[in-house]
């Protein structure tokens, strides 16, 4: 949990069962979406599995999870291993979760794959082509404006009739 916390990604949501010790799952949304864009049917989906794998909350008839972006997770040294705070108490969303329908979980179980990622690596090659794709833009913006200035120094020339006034272009009546 700890790697997870340190080398998350802006785009993780931070799913756990509230006030209770649980799992907690992240969803890594696409660039661009935010937490309003998550299907209901993923929200669920994510509870369900942060209920399913909390020790009390598995128990219970009802609990309350709660979720939240990866930017708004707050760690500071003196807090125990697994513990989390939070920067902004209002960006932190809840959804009640009631009894697990058995038939979700086991279309999840079926479809869990289990790997050990390399997390500093994974979030180094993400910000690597972070990095890449806003210097992109910015070469695309700053060709851009270059362009802009160059039109309206052609725009200018035109209207000073700079080039009437040259020497060559001038002619005697004598």
């Amino acid at each position: 949990d700890e790697d997870l916390i340190k080398y998350g990604w802006p785009e993780d949501v931070w799913f756990h069962v509230d006030k209770l010790s649980s799992a907690h799952v992240y969803l890594r949304l696409h660039q661009g979406q935010t937490m309003d864009d998550i299907p209901k049917e993923v929200l669920s989906d994510c509870a369900h599995l942060v209920k399913a794998n909390s020790i009390q909350g598995c128990k219970l008839s009802s609990v309350t999870v709660v979720y939240t972006p990866w930017s708004n997770l707050r760690k500071t040294p003196d807090m125990d291993v697994g513990q989390i705070g939070f920067h902004r108490h209002k960006d932190v969303r809840t959804l009640t979760v009631e009894r697990r329908p058995s038939e979700q979980l086991r279309r999840l179980e079926r479809t869990r794959v289990e790997r050990f990622p390399d997390l500093a690596a994974e979030r180094e090659c993400r910000d690597r082509e972070e990095r890449g794709r806003r210097r992109q833009q910015l070469q695309e913006l700053r060709k851009s404006q270059r362009e802009e200035q160059r039109r309206k120094k052609e725009m200018e020339e035109l209207r000073s009739y700079s080039s009437l006034m040259k020497a060559e272009n001038m002619s005697s009546n004598q």
